[in-house]
């Protein structure tokens, strides 16, 4: 258990690099997919350019970082197994699952722009990229407040709703234009 605090903060850290891989990478979608509304050189100098970016960001920050965040997961929770007894840390790993999920989804839209294939509209995209945040607000919120969490259950999930419906209609408005 001594080694437990130095994994804790090596967790944290790689959870900051992952989030802002996820955050980025389908920031890069957004505009990658933009590019259809480009004439041709242009278009293609952008595409060349976002692909080569995107594929930094996602083989050398986001997918090391994603899996150093789940080796050392694992790790505090085998040295501190009493963790998985609380409701807490069921929430966080739920939410944890729906994260590997945004992760497929962004690995499968990774290729499919890699190839020019552009399944949805920026806006959509845009959409898509807050359901990483509200992830993210579900676990920082479950690790954080703990026991709380489960008395207050209720007002918990209103409140993650009325966030969520308020990140989609902003993105809406700013977005109206296209």
């Amino acid at each position: 258990m001594e080694f437990y605090p130095i994994i804790k903060a090596i967790h944290l850290i790689f959870v900051v690099s992952y989030f802002a891989g996820l955050f980025y990478i389908v920031r890069l979608f957004i505009y990658h997919t933009e590019t259809q509304d480009k004439e041709d050189v242009e278009q293609s100098v952008l595409r060349k350019q976002f692909r080569v970016m995107e594929q930094k960001l996602w083989n050398i920050i986001t997918v090391p970082a994603g899996i150093l965040v789940l080796v050392t997961g694992i790790t505090m929770l085998f040295l501190n197994q009493t963790l998985l007894s609380q409701a807490w840390m069921h929430i966080k790993l739920t939410a944890i699952l729906l994260l590997i999920g945004y992760h497929l989804w962004s690995w499968k839209t990774l290729k499919e722009i890699q190839a020019d294939v552009y399944k949805m509209k920026s806006v959509k995209l845009r959409m898509m990229n807050e359901v990483a945040t509200l992830l993210l607000f579900i676990i920082i919120f479950a690790v954080i407040l703990k026991g709380g969490i489960i008395t207050n259950w209720y007002w918990i999930l209103i409140s993650f709703v009325t966030v969520g419906v308020l990140i989609m209609l902003i993105v809406r408005l700013v977005n109206r234009k296209k």
